[in-house]
């Protein structure tokens, strides 16, 4: 079934205080490219969540954010730079002996000092937040996979329908065909008749001439195939596996036929049932960018 290459997904799981909550976002491209914004400390998780997003994505951008809270009391390490405290204190004690001011200082004023406190993150079990991320990136996957599977059943249907309208279409051009001989070879006889005056026309060669141009207007092998690439169009839609590129390659195919018919039909009305074929095409082309 088909895929947009469009899609949200978000998750976030919450244990023994560590909560990790992952997003993503994704957009048309050509190829798979992610995109991973990670906090430092859970760097050595990008190459995992990288693997887990390409066995579940094959085509798209996808943006990646990750946030991490712990909120453990014992998530932090906290320290006291007595050697800097002390620099500050002897500092003071030079500054009361010169200027006779009061020593009133209070502990709350020495903790506002600059780099007297040292807070650090304590070494956390990566086991652990491995499974975390994990879980909530299952969670994120599933949401976005889903929004991208729905998605793209609206986008087969769409261009399902615009494939029955084109061949409805070729239909109008094949009922038309004969139609365009036989106008020719009216058109043909009365022009002759017209410049013999009278004359005995040669049936041969005119009988010819009507050939040659129903040779040269013969489209018949390219409504084959233009019907052909309709049916692998429809069908491509419904396979279980990306489809985006192989869509792309019929609807080239298609293009290439339509063209060719347009060149050879010599017929007005012929030619403006391919405009309306062409601007389907077209339409299908724009709706075939966005899936996987």
């Amino acid at each position: 079934m088909a895929k947009s290459m469009t899609g949200y997904g978000s998750g976030t799981i919450v244990e023994d205080g560590k909560e990790i909550s992952i997003e993503l976002k994704s957009l048309n491209h050509r190829y798979t490219d992610i995109n991973i914004r990670i906090p430092r400390n859970l760097s050595f998780l990008e190459d995992d969540i990288r693997k887990k997003i390409q066995e579940q994505v094959s085509r798209g951008r996808i943006d990646v954010f990750v946030n991490y809270q712990n909120t453990n009391e014992d998530s932090y390490d906290i320290k006291i730079d007595f050697a800097l405290l002390k620099s500050y204190l002897n500092s003071f004690d030079q500054i009361k002996k010169t200027t006779n001011l009061v020593d009133d200082i209070t502990l709350s004023q020495i903790l506002k000092l600059n780099d007297i406190l040292i807070v650090s993150i304590r070494e956390e079990n990566n086991d652990t937040l491995t499974k975390i991320m994990r879980n909530s990136l299952e969670k994120a996957l599933c949401e976005l996979i889903q929004m991208r599977s729905d998605e793209g059943e609206k986008l087969a249907h769409d261009i399902d329908q615009r494939a029955d309208f084109i061949n409805s279409k070729v239909s109008k051009i094949e009922d038309r065909v004969p139609i365009v001989i036989q106008e020719y070879k009216e058109k043909l006889q009365a022009r002759i008749y017209e410049l013999l005056q009278g004359m005995e026309m040669d049936m041969n060669r005119f009988n010819t001439e009507v050939a040659f141009f129903s040779d040269r207007s013969n489209i018949t092998e390219e409504i084959i195939r233009l019907r052909s690439h309709i049916k692998q169009l429809q069908d491509t839609l419904f396979l279980k596996i990306p489809i985006g590129r192989k869509l792309d390659f019929i609807v080239q195919e298609m293009n290439r036929e339509i063209n060719t018919i347009g060149s050879k039909a010599n017929d007005l009305n012929i030619t403006n049932i391919v405009m309306d074929i062409k601007s389907e095409i077209e339409k299908i082309r724009e709706q075939i960018q966005n899936i996987e």
